[in-house]
């Protein structure tokens, strides 16, 4: 009898312990998420369908997401300035179409051309939170919605002519939403992909765009465990203890920078791939809120980020825009998708930045 008690005081134990390590809110929005899979067949939902949209929208967001964790590791808090890389990938993608390039080719040439300008504004940006220490989030807010806005005047200003992309009127000036049917519009969603509608299930999984985020994610994961990720890491936990161990700590900051906006420029060339189209202008605006908002539900903190918060967070923010509306509709019968779409989306990201220790 008292190995039985022992027994399950020790289970009892385990299990809380996995509770703790895997944080009691996100086992909540863990659970609210499978409870609506369980939902959408109920209310005329095509499951197999929905789990396509979550999974697709994971492979969409995963690089922008992942993007935030070299700044967190360096202890520059978190990134609300990666509209500056989506900006450099936006650059690619444009001068790429401009060049002629179609297919794989402009996907890869978009990347291309994105890193320069990527390298260019990541290192002023880095130097610029060098030189504000302790308020760098603040001050990266304001430097995405700035850098979108004077963009906003240069999409109208750069001479673009290829009238695949440029203003149908008056030729001048580059338009607010332009398709990529012609160029790199699912050069990896489609490559490898699993497609089962042959089989009478409406299931498509994008293993090309998965297996680009795993590539990404493995050379992040391998980057941090070599000296100089290790470094980063150092910087970001104990930056005076670093600095006396004779780590230059304002360099580590600022690789930790250039190296999240130069992913923020291919995260938004994957997420372009899958969509199908480029939106410019005021577009990237607000695109860091929803970044932040999942890798912190995922569990990560203002100065500790794993692969794993990446793709927990993403998984669960992404599954729950994707659901909620989806299944409220089929429930309600009520067109009401993008009101709810907004009130989850913007209850996640103020959830999200109220638990910035760590969603737990």
């Amino acid at each position: 009898m008292g190995n039985t008690n022992q027994g399950a005081a020790l289970g009892k134990s385990r299990l809380r312990g996995l509770v703790d390590q895997y944080g009691l809110p996100r086992l909540i929005i863990t659970g609210f998420l499978l409870f609506l899979f369980i939902l959408a067949p109920i209310g005329g939902a095509d499951l197999p369908t929905q789990i396509t949209n979550v999974i697709n929208r994971f492979s969409w967001n995963s690089v922008l997401v992942l993007a935030m964790v070299p700044m967190v590791h360096a202890g520059c808090g978190l990134n609300f300035g990666l509209p500056l890389g989506i900006l450099a990938g936006l650059l690619g993608a444009t001068l790429s179409i401009e060049m002629g390039y179609t297919g794989g080719i402009s996907f890869f040439m978009a990347i291309v051309i994105a890193t320069p300008f990527a390298l260019l504004l990541g290192g002023g940006y880095g130097l610029l939170l060098n030189r504000i220490k302790g308020g760098e989030m603040m001050v990266a807010t304001y430097v995405g919605f700035s850098s979108v806005s004077f963009m906003c005047m240069m999409w109208l200003l750069i001479p673009y002519t290829n009238p695949s992309i440029v203003m149908a009127y008056t030729g001048v000036g580059l338009r607010n939403t332009f398709s990529l049917e012609n160029f790199y519009a699912n050069v990896l969603s489609d490559f490898w992909k699993i497609d089962l509608r042959n089989y009478n299930i409406n299931l498509i999984i994008p293993t090309g765009t998965l297996l680009f985020f795993a590539l990404l994610a493995l050379i992040m994961w391998a980057f941090l465990h070599t000296k100089t990720g290790t470094a980063m890491t150092a910087v970001g936990s104990n930056p005076t203890f670093a600095k006396a161990s004779g780590i230059n700590v304002d360099r580590i900051r600022l690789l930790s920078v250039v190296l999240s906006t130069w992913l923020g420029a291919v995260g938004i060339l994957v997420y372009q791939q899958g969509f199908g189209f480029v939106q410019l202008y005021t577009a990237p605006h607000f695109m860091a809120m929803p970044t932040v908002a999942a890798i912190l539900i995922g569990g990560a903190s203002v100065n500790k980020a794993s692969i794993a918060n990446v793709v927990i967070g993403t998984i669960l923010f992404q599954g729950l825009m994707t659901m909620t509306p989806t299944v409220m509709n089929a429930l309600i019968h009520m067109d009401m998708s993008e009101v709810i779409r907004q009130i989850v989306s913007n209850g996640m990201i103020v959830y999200a930045l109220t638990r910035k220790e760590g969603a737990r």
